[in-house]
This record gives C-alpha cells, structure tokens and sequence, in this order.
C-alpha cells in the first residue's frame, strides 16, 4: 500500500511559477512510476506528466510540454512539479499519481494505470 500526498498549490498571477510535492509512503517508491494528472471545472482528469521510477524518464503532455518539469527525489519518497509560465487554462485540481505501467507510453498516460492517489492540490491561475 502507497499513501500520496500532494502539496504546493495556491493562487498565483498568470506568467507566474508554482511548485508543487508529492510525498509517497512506502519503502519501494522507486518502483513505481509517479504522474500528475488534472482537473479543470467541468473536465475530465487530463493527464499531464509521468516520470518513470528507475531510469527516470519523462513525458508530457502538449499542453504543457516546456512550461512544466516533472522530478524525482528517490531518497526522499517525493517527486515535484515545477510549473512556470503558467496560464489561466491551467487552473485545475492536480493529482499525483503512483503506479505501475507497462509497454508503451499510451500507456502511461492512463489514468487507471495509476493504483494510489492523492487528494489532490488546488492550482488557480488569475488572470
């Protein structure tokens, strides 16, 4: 059993940066392939980001691909999301996600590839 916590989130000006955490419990953390996924109002959950747990990989979605950066800290069970140039259309509950996926990376970017969730952090860009 995984537990997620996810924190860092908060208002903040369009243009401007966030960083948000995700603590995860549990002695095999680098085993597991961790994601942020979101939700905006009136949405489904979008995914965002993955990275992988040994070599470290990444991916991102279009829509964030070059603002955002997904990292990991093995030795600190927690893994980041650092956003920057972000916009009002990034306004949305952000997930983290922890799990382990398989073969190609459609696959990853699958929300029920994912077995332990956080809460989630709520992420409002004003404009």
């Amino acid at each position: 059993q995984v537990q997620v916590v996810e924190s860092g989130g908060g208002l903040v000006q369009a243009g401007g940066s966030l960083r948000l955490s995700c603590a995860a419990s549990g002695r095999t953390f680098s085993s597991y392939t961790m994601a942020w996924f979101r939700r905006s109002p009136g949405k489904e959950r979008d995914f965002v980001t993955f990275i992988r747990g040994s070599g470290g990989s990444t991916y991102y979605a279009d829509a964030v691909k070059g603002r955002f950066t997904i990292s990991r800290d093995n030795a600190k069970n927690t893994v980041y999301l650092k956003m920057n140039s972000l916009k009002p259309e990034d306004t949305a509950v952000y997930y983290c996600a922890a799990g382990t996926p398989k073969g190609y990376y459609s696959n990853y970017r699958a929300y029920d590839a994912y077995d332990y969730w956080g809460q989630g952090t709520q992420v409002t860009v004003s404009s």
